[in-house]
């Protein structure tokens, strides 16, 4: 097998994994197995195949098909990748998406910050750092990957609701009708300066330490160095 097809199959095992485990297997795995144990082989499966994804990107032709942008594409890259940062701080606080989440709490969710642009903001923040690394370096192994990683958040963030639908009912309804699944980008503000800080300066320390890891100097570590 070339490194690109078995980047190509740990993709597949990995986005495939999460969703036949998270949807049509979940139920009779949980009778099987129990919540606990659901989590424990959800959690084996999930972090193998990542493993593989990792194990198989470093493997595969890095080579830019045709190019990694100027300055123009890295500017738009590093936005992108600073909004990802906020979605993603911002999806920690107050998700009534989380597993074992109380209806109750679910009841009472308000569509503020992070919520107030997008119910998925962590899915969509990791959608938007796929989006990035397209713009600037679209290898092969990074159009897989990349384009595998969007698939599974923005699918799943769609499945994610048709299965809360079928659990919470009412609940989710109500969190449905005040919240939007494509991101309302003149609400970005309500992300408060906090968490717009709080991106920056994350963004600052991931693109130094890509540097160091992936060879590449991204970020303002571009035009710093």
């Amino acid at each position: 097998m070339s490194a690109l097809a078995s980047l190509i199959a740990a993709n597949i095992a990995f986005v495939g994994g999460h969703f036949v485990m998270s949807h049509p297997l979940r139920a009779p795995m949980v009778r099987a197995l129990g919540d606990k144990g659901f989590l424990g082989v959800y959690s084996l499966v999930s972090i193998a195949t990542l493993a593989w994804v990792g194990h198989a990107f470093v493997q595969a032709p890095a080579a830019p098909l045709w190019g990694t942008g100027g300055d123009v594409q890295w500017a738009i890259a590093s936005l992108l990748t600073i909004l990802a940062l906020a979605l993603l701080i911002g999806s920690l606080k107050g998700n009534p998406a989380l597993p074992d989440t109380p209806v109750a709490k679910v009841e009472a969710a308000r569509a503020t910050g992070a919520f107030a642009i997008t119910r998925h903001p962590m899915m969509w923040g990791i959608a938007i750092w796929a989006l990035s690394h397209l713009i600037v370096w679209p290898s092969p192994r990074t159009l897989v990957t990349a384009s595998a990683m969007g698939v599974l958040a923005l699918l799943g963030a769609s499945l994610q609701d048709r299965k809360k639908r079928a659990l919470l009912g009412e609940a989710w309804a109500s969190w449905e009708a005040q919240t939007a699944y494509w991101p309302r980008l003149g609400k970005l503000g309500a992300l408060g300066i906090g968490t717009w800080i709080a991106a920056f300066l994350v963004w600052l320390g991931v693109t130094w330490l890509h540097v160091w890891l992936g060879g590449i100097a991204a970020g303002a570590w571009r035009w710093i160095g």
